[in-house]
């Protein structure tokens, strides 16, 4: 099974994500057509030909979620 190609998401949410993990501030994000969850930024890093979000949710939960399966 081969997994969709990265698409690159807009500069400005890019930063948006840099900017909420070097700040430490909760964000309203979707994933991938999933309900809205608040989540904390910790990293944002590129990997595999992709970028990822490493992200802590309301439930202490970690998650690592590729950028372009996030709506903001």
């Amino acid at each position: 099974m081969s997994e969709t190609p990265y698409q690159p998401i807009p500069c400005s949410q890019h930063e948006q994500l840099e900017f909420a993990a070097l700040k430490r501030q909760w964000l309203e994000v979707r994933v991938a057509g999933g309900a809205a969850q608040r989540l904390l930024p910790l990293d944002v890093y590129t990997r595999d030909g992709a970028e990822w979000l490493k992200a802590q949710a309301e439930s202490g939960e970690r998650l690592t979620l590729r950028l372009d399966s996030l709506q903001f």
